[in-house]
């Protein structure tokens, strides 16, 4: 074969298996072979399951030499984040403070909805501590390092997922966001990433930061994203938030492209924060790209509240799910903890009732005006990230105005609060070789248009992975 079976994405791997050109064996390998070069250096796992991995594998390659694959996804490599739970592997959401001494019996929907559908799990990605920062580092894992330039973070908190992702270590990567943690690694990494629709991806157990926390697909194209979305979208009753599920394959209308679309670009969405001039000059020609792709795209910015605000109603309920997640442990557990974790579990803390439900309110009426925003606009185009990739092992650029990882991340995390479907798609680098981000938001529940315009837009500008 001409192409790296391991940068293959999970359609062509599919294509593969069915003309039996290539076995779910050779494309395990292959994944596993990646993870073994370059995980010593990139720190994209913290755990790994060769025997598992292999065995399931060839059990895949049983189906498809008899013609009969057991769902969509049947043989092809995938991870999962460790903060989600994995049947027979622990979950230590990178803590040395979550005993591994446990049953470990359940699978969490989406990872069950892999597993039925014939995925090879090859083991699960890195974490800051039970994901509660921007970027990829943990007491219990250590650092994560962005494969464009080792030096570099890769953002988080799905970096493991997001490196795994973009190096061919696997072709499928569950991701978590509750603020921007699949968006910012995938930005950072040059990867797609997708926040579908609150609800859209059923999850158990509930993630303590609450209605914030979505799961969804980080892959290296569009196709394999909606492919994935499709079958974590199935249903499980073990999400009480769960949308009803309507069946959709995501694929379909996926190649419809975005003519007529109206697409609103804001290039600070309002002035949130400063954007890095590389930055802003790849964001505003992506967006002229959508108009050659024959959207009518206009400067528009959000009827949302000022950045200080917004920040303000999502700390609020940020530091209160730290202060939820860390409930159940003393001080001596706490010591092994990242510091960072523990301040904004204490500030969590201190936050009253009332006050956390005076966020509730304001939140609630953001995503009202995001609802009348999208009677006008079909989507919003915004940077996904102020800047490039910072120094790996530090919460904060130097250049940031603030101490916390909220500080630097102000296009994301609104989203996360009116609980609107986000993607990211690369589009370009800076001068020092770094990926850039383009952020697509759709109206509530709209996942399909911003998987269609998503896609155009990877037609348009094919996505490049790092040669290592």
């Amino acid at each position: 074969m001409s192409r790296d079976i391991a940068l293959m994405p999970a359609t062509e791997l599919l294509e593969n298996y069915r003309a039996k050109h290539l076995s779910p064996v050779e494309a395990a390998r292959t994944a596993l072979d990646r993870i073994a070069r370059l995980n010593d250096a990139l720190n994209a796992f913290c755990l790994v399951d060769e025997d598992a991995a292999l065995a399931a594998a060839r059990e895949s390659e049983r189906r498809w030499q008899k013609g009969e694959p057991r769902g969509r996804v049947d043989g092809v490599p995938a991870t999962v984040k460790d903060l989600v739970l994995t049947k027979g592997w622990p979950t230590l959401r990178g803590s040395k403070a979550v005993s591994p001494d446990q049953p470990w019996n359940e699978d969490a929907p989406a990872v069950a909805r892999l597993r039925e559908h014939g995925a090879v799990l090859l083991g699960k990605t890195t974490t800051p501590e039970f994901g509660w920062k921007g970027v990829t580092d943990s007491p219990l894992t250590g650092v994560t390092r962005n494969p464009w330039n080792p030096e570099k973070t890769p953002g988080g908190s799905s970096g493991g997922a997001a490196v795994a992702a973009a190096t061919g270590m696997g072709a499928l990567h569950i991701g978590t966001d509750g603020g921007g943690s699949i968006r910012i690694p995938a930005s950072f990494t040059g990867i797609f990433g997708f926040k579908q629709s609150f609800g859209r991806v059923p999850a158990y157990p509930l993630s303590p930061f609450g209605t914030l926390a979505h799961l969804g697909p980080m892959t290296r194209t569009v196709a394999d994203a909606a492919l994935m979305l499709t079958v974590l979208s199935e249903p499980d009753p073990r999400d009480w938030y769960a949308l009803p599920p309507d069946g959709r394959d995501y694929r379909d209308g996926l190649e419809e492209g975005i003519k007529g679309l109206r697409i609103a670009f804001s290039p600070t969405l309002g002035g949130v924060g400063p954007v890095d001039r590389e930055v802003a000059l790849l964001v505003a020609e992506a967006a002229r790209t959508f108009e050659e792709l024959g959207a009518r795209v206009e400067e528009a910015d959000p009827p949302l509240a000022s950045g200080a605000e917004m920040a303000d109603v999502f700390s609020r309920h940020w530091f209160a799910g730290a202060a939820a997640a860390l409930r159940a442990f003393g001080p001596e557990q706490r010591r092994l903890m990242d510091p960072g974790l523990v301040e904004i579990a204490e500030l969590g803390e201190r936050i009253s009732l009332m006050d956390y439900l005076d966020a509730v309110k304001r939140r609630e009426a953001m995503g009202v005006a995001m609802n009348g925003f999208h009677q006008t606009w079909d989507l919003l185009i915004t940077p996904t990230m102020p800047l490039p990739a910072f120094d790996a092992g530090q919460e904060a650029p130097v250049t940031a105005t603030g101490e916390r990882w909220v500080d630097w991340t102000p296009f994301t995390y609104p989203f996360n609060l009116t609980r609107q479907p986000a993607a990211t798609v690369p589009c370009g680098f800076t001068a020092a070789g770094l990926p850039v981000g383009l952020q697509i938001v759709g109206a509530l529940y709209d996942d399909a248009r911003v998987l269609r315009a998503a896609r155009a837009f990877e037609t348009a500008r094919p996505f490049s992975m790092p040669r290592i």
